[in-house]
């Protein structure tokens, strides 16, 4: 399993807000250069995590986005939802195209319960559990 682009991205993006919550609003541009993100994509994600509540986008000169929630109730799997990232997949983990009960590859059934605790460390993980260590964005 591995994830998208544009929810890695997304990720980064809500890690970056939440970490630097001191500040009221986040201008794309310095989230852009900050973790090199580029702008006309980082833009289209912003939207998509406004349009999904999980940010608010503020117009104008003193505007920017920021953090709709606490970082403590924002959960990965929130996040990945908001750009459209499945988190029940049904992609051969052998990448031999589809693999559902219907039509099981070789690894199938092994990899229902590791799949699953990726799934629930996703449903289970916040913000606020990312940004208490050291980590780099």
């Amino acid at each position: 399993m591995k994830l998208n682009t544009t929810s890695q991205y997304a990720i980064r993006i809500m890690t970056y807000i939440a970490k630097h919550s001191e500040k009221k609003f986040h201008k794309a541009k310095e989230i852009s250069e900050a973790l090199g993100i580029p702008y006309k994509y980082l833009t289209a994600i912003m939207t998509q995590l406004v349009n999904a509540k999980i940010i608010t986008s503020v117009q104008g000169r003193e505007g920017g986005y920021f953090l709709e929630k606490k970082p403590s109730t924002i959960v990965l799997s929130d996040i990945l939802e908001a750009v459209n990232e499945s988190l029940h997949g049904e992609n051969c983990l052998l990448g031999i195209g589809a693999c559902s009960e219907n039509k099981k590859c070789y690894l199938h059934d092994k990899w229902k319960e590791p799949k699953q605790s990726i799934i629930n460390m996703l449903k289970d993980t916040t913000l606020d559990d990312i940004n208490k260590g050291d980590y780099k964005i």
